[in-house]
């Protein structure tokens, strides 16, 4: 079984991917997404979503990451998947899964669910641009409103040229509301030729285990799951227990130092905050701290809460 982690924008950067991949679990990570419009872009751009390129493409942990492109145009898509691999990345992934209305406007991600053959001739441009010793993969919702073209744009990308797909079981208009279809991607399954990697709605090892059954999926991609309970992967894949609060806690306190000494620190409130609201699902504690911190918007008063929870932690 292979893990991958989830791209989501705006939370798993490559702060998050180093944090989470030292804990371990993971086989592969993917970018949040690079957005192509009307040229190919500058290398800086590529650098800055995935600074990974500089170190031969893998986090510090050694876990490779691949860069993730999203736009519409099958061509400016091609040209900028040849910059992605040209430096570095091991292969290139497509964005068909954004739900974000920004995005969708602009007719980007998941709104593309609903052109099959402009998914067929994003991926064939892309393919045709990729050595082919790289591969080149893509992550869909089972649709846009409803799920009427979830095989028709499966079997697309497959016929394209597509080497692995990652299916998130719900629309768009589903969003990230309980449950996820699983026995869709089983359907879809049914279908394709090349491997599944089922997504959606997986907190813990019983959840995997459920998903794996009913989507007929061996691999799985872990997103919101893996920063409610940061050793999630390895709960699945090891049988380990959940990480403890004063662990969790101690991550937090390294996350902290990252990102406050990282080009990213002014946004280093808002970011703790939010990993705090996934940590609510699995630790108490976490509630706690989050009440703590929410009013707070200097770095130096949120790290001294974290510090004084991580004493206490260790002292119970």
């Amino acid at each position: 079984m292979r893990i991958l982690l989830a791209p989501m924008e705006g939370v798993v950067d490559h702060l998050m991917r180093d944090m989470l991949t030292r804990v371990g679990g993971f086989d592969l990570c993917v970018t949040e997404f690079v957005r192509v419009v009307d040229q190919r872009l500058p290398k800086r751009t590529f650098y800055k979503i995935c600074p990974e390129l500089h170190s031969g493409s893998v986090t510090p942990a050694g876990v490779p990451v691949r860069v993730q492109l999203l736009g519409q145009d099958p061509g400016w898509l091609a040209e900028n998947a040849q910059t992605a691999v040209e430096l570095g990345s091991p292969g290139v992934d497509l964005n068909f899964g954004c739900p974000a209305k920004t995005v969708n406007k602009s007719k980007g991600g998941a709104v593309l669910l609903k052109e099959t053959e402009t998914l067929y001739q994003i991926v064939k441009a892309v393919r045709e641009a990729v050595p082919s010793s790289l591969p080149v993969t893509a992550k869909i919702r089972l649709g846009f409103e409803d799920k009427t073209l979830a095989i028709d744009n499966a079997v697309a990308i497959t016929e394209a040229g597509a080497d692995q797909l990652v299916v998130h079981a719900r629309t768009k208009t589903e969003g990230y509301k309980p449950p996820a279809y699983w026995d869709w991607i089983d359907k879809i399954r049914q279908h394709t030729s090349i491997p599944l990697v089922a997504n959606g709605e997986i907190w813990n090892a019983r959840d995997a285990a459920q998903c794996q059954a009913q989507s007929g999926c061996v691999d799985i991609m872990l997103g919101r799951g893996a920063l409610a309970m940061p050793n999630l992967a390895r709960t699945i894949k090891d049988g380990v227990p959940s990480m403890p609060w004063r662990e969790v806690a101690q991550l937090l306190i390294r996350y902290s130092g990252y990102e406050i000494y990282g080009d990213k620190g002014r946004y280093y409130p808002n970011r703790i905050k939010q990993w705090c609201g996934y940590l609510k699902r699995q630790y108490p504690e976490a509630e706690t701290l989050f009440n703590a911190i929410r009013r707070m918007q200097r770095a130096e008063d949120i790290v001294a809460v974290l510090q004084q929870q991580t004493l206490q932690s260790v002292e119970v």
